[in-house]
């Protein structure tokens, strides 16, 4: 439908009609789109923060055939973690190793490592203790919501201490059967790896 209207020269001419809304109906509109988008609670933006040698070392000491794949996916859908950064000391004969833990979905952090070989065999001496403070307490802090630090190493309760007092610390996975005495103020805080084995591990295939 047109509408016609009458112009200075005494000629009709058409025009389309729109809905016309109100200024109250449409400010009340508006409030109502406000208030809405206010309620909606917007999803956690966690990071987790990993200590890569104290995880392997923790799940194989308890018999927990770690999956990384499944361990990201639970990171992700239980704890809301939106990147996991895992700190590994570098190893150029481990590539296959890194390939695999990045396209598994986490992001290496690494540092450089020193070899030395005790009874006939080669290791790596590295710490990364350093890094992950680095990055949890500055490089990456205000891009999360949460921290999840996976160690039980005693090394990072000052870590975990700040965190907590600023209200970052989401949960403290800890690999090995039991942990550091300096944990313990963070009780509530703790998982314990062992607790989420089920979810974490490679299963047989059943045929």
């Amino acid at each position: 439908m047109s509408k016609k209207s009458i112009h200075k020269n005494g000629f009709f001419s058409s025009y389309p009609s729109f809905p016309f809304v109100s200024a109250t109906v449409f400010a009340t509109l508006l409030l109502y789109a406000i208030i809405l988008n206010m309620t909606i609670k917007r999803s956690p933006k966690n990071y987790a923060f990993i200590d890569g040698n104290n995880l392997y070392l923790g799940a194989k000491s308890q018999n927990i055939k770690l999956d990384y794949r499944s361990l990201r996916f639970y990171l992700r859908d239980k704890l809301g973690v939106a990147k996991a950064l895992l700190f590994i000391g570098y190893d150029p004969q481990n590539a296959e190793l890194y390939s695999s833990l990045q396209s598994a979905g986490f992001i290496l952090v690494f540092k450089p490592t020193i070899p030395y070989t005790e009874n006939g065999r080669r290791h790596m001496k590295g710490n990364v203790d350093a890094e992950l403070v680095l990055h949890a307490a500055a490089i990456e802090y205000e891009n999360y919501d949460k921290a999840i630090i996976i160690s039980s190493d005693g090394d990072f309760a000052c870590l975990m201490r700040y965190l907590k007092t600023n209200k970052k610390l989401g949960r403290i996975i800890t690999p090995t059967e039991s942990y550091s005495s300096l944990l313990r103020p963070f009780g509530e805080f703790i998982l314990p790896l062992k607790s989420i084995k089920k979810n974490i591990s490679f299963h047989k295939k059943t045929k």
